[in-house]
């Protein structure tokens, strides 16, 4: 039997309708607005009233940057930095995640601690000691220097979000492959990994977009043109126009 909907209930759907498009209207109107005045010329983006559509199509933007190696080299930096970084967390907290969740060992609630622990440490406190130890090492303005840092920042919330995920998948998988005659090393990587593929895909874009939108190590770290990242040659550019 259909359940009759009142004149209530209709108010309510009809009030969640619009709360939900004004906020998909907030959340998508600024995308909008960005790839719109990137099609912009310089004049009619700051023109006012400001045009909602662009008047005169352009790819000046585009093409200021896709024609400039200085800024593409910003790109590169970004996506090779984050890559590295985003391949090394995954793998070393996927292997961490599947021994905290599969086995017991002396000291592993402690361990635990100590990794949910230093999610309450302000990065910008490390900030002089990093520096102190990047320059001693003789790493400074290097792809080293920022995929080792970035590391130190991504894998304690990889390992923790890895760790929940493997704990939800039964221990029956490990035990069936036991009985194949199978290792530990065997379960993970043959059964483990296929089944994680949305944690591990989880992980990987909040590690990447983390290392993609960092900004006051990869100004601190590096100093070289070469060597800066997009959120710098962002910065750069706000500076140059």
């Amino acid at each position: 039997m259909r359940k009759r909907h009142t004149p209530k209930d209709r108010l309510i759907t009809v009030a969640l309708h619009v709360a939900l498009a004004a906020g998909l209207f907030f959340a998508a109107f600024p995308i909008y607005w960005m790839l719109s005045s990137s099609f912009k010329s310089n004049t009619e983006i700051f023109a006012l009233p400001p045009a909602v559509l662009p008047k005169a199509f352009t790819l000046e933007a585009y093409a200021a940057i896709l024609g400039d190696p200085v800024k593409l080299r910003f790109f590169f930096n970004s996506y090779f930095v984050a890559g590295a970084v985003t391949v090394l967390t995954v793998l070393i907290a996927l292997l961490a995640a599947y021994g905290f969740s599969r086995f017991n060992f002396r000291g592993k609630g402690s361990l635990n601690t100590l990794i949910i622990s230093t999610q309450t440490i302000p990065p910008i406190t490390l900030l002089i000691p990093f520096f102190g130890l990047v320059v001693s090492y003789g790493i400074f303005d290097t792809y080293v220097a920022l995929i080792l840092t970035y590391l130190v920042f991504t894998l304690p919330y990889a390992i923790l979000l890895m760790t929940g995920y493997l704990n939800t998948l039964p221990r029956d998988l490990d035990e069936a492959v036991a009985v194949d005659g199978g290792t530990s090393w065997t379960a993970l990587w043959r059964v483990i990994v296929p089944i994680s593929l949305p944690g591990i895909v989880a992980t990987s874009v909040y590690t990447f977009l983390l290392c993609w939108n960092e900004f006051l190590f990869a100004l601190t770290l590096t100093k070289s043109t070469s060597m800066r990242t997009v959120p710098i040659g962002i910065q750069l550019l706000m500076g140059q126009h």
